[in-house]
């Protein structure tokens, strides 16, 4: 049996629309990273906003070529692959936008008495023109109850994947940029004698969920792992 050129046309098209969305975002990472356009664009437009309409629009057509198999069983293999796309790229989605809200975007193990970032840590801070803002606490986020040593506090940002900027006896800096549109945090570690705080703000203003209070608990997991 011939298989129906109109309908293999339609499933070939069908699967080219579940591929616009991961497309999309990969291209639009490539020019976040590079660069090219503003992380406001490339993750806020693109990839939550269109891109997430255009994830409806792929599992749709998934859906369509789903039917059109129905109607002719040589068509199994676009209906497949649309599904498959469309499918982890709308769950992925699904994901990701579950874990964005009200997130604090700066977050403390010392509310009452939040640790400071270094002068050069700052002076990166306000070129990135980062606006103002007071850290809080997040649950589950606890300071160590005893002084840790620089070298310490330096191998556990790096264990967290924390590039580490500076040191002193009493504070240690760093900060972390994110794989995909590089996303930074910055970190520092203040030490006292008794007690050892964690202090992670982001740079930007996106909405990414709970990526700071994460880190932060990354971090001082490794330090109690270190004691």
């Amino acid at each position: 049996m011939q298989p129906d050129k109109k309908l293999t046309g339609w499933a070939r098209l069908a699967v080219l629309i579940a591929c616009i969305t991961p497309v999309m975002v990969l291209v639009a990472v490539l020019a976040t990273r590079l660069g090219w356009i503003s992380l406001e664009t490339g993750l806020g437009l693109i990839a939550l906003k269109l891109g997430s309409i255009l994830a409806w629009a792929g599992l749709a057509a998934a859906l369509l070529s789903v039917l059109m198999m129905l109607k002719d069983r040589g068509l199994w293999l676009y209906a497949l692959t649309a599904m498959l796309v469309a499918g982890g790229t709308f769950g992925v989605y699904k994901y990701q936008l579950s874990r964005i809200g009200p997130d604090p975007r700066d977050v403390t193990t010392n509310a009452d008495d939040a640790p400071g970032f270094g002068r050069t840590m700052l002076s990166d801070r306000r070129a990135a023109r980062v606006l103002p803002s007071s850290a809080v606490a997040c649950e589950g986020l606890h300071a160590i109850d005893s002084q840790l040593s620089p070298d310490v506090v330096a191998w556990a940002l790096k264990q967290s994947g924390v590039t580490v900027m500076g040191s002193s006896p009493f504070r240690v800096d760093g900060w972390q940029q994110g794989m995909w549109f590089g996303i930074q945090h910055d970190v520092t570690v203040r030490i006292r004698p008794g007690r050892t705080d964690v202090r992670v703000a982001a740079r930007d203003n996106m909405p990414i969920g709970p990526r700071a209070c994460d880190l932060a608990k990354r971090v001082v997991a490794e330090m109690n792992a270190l004691r």
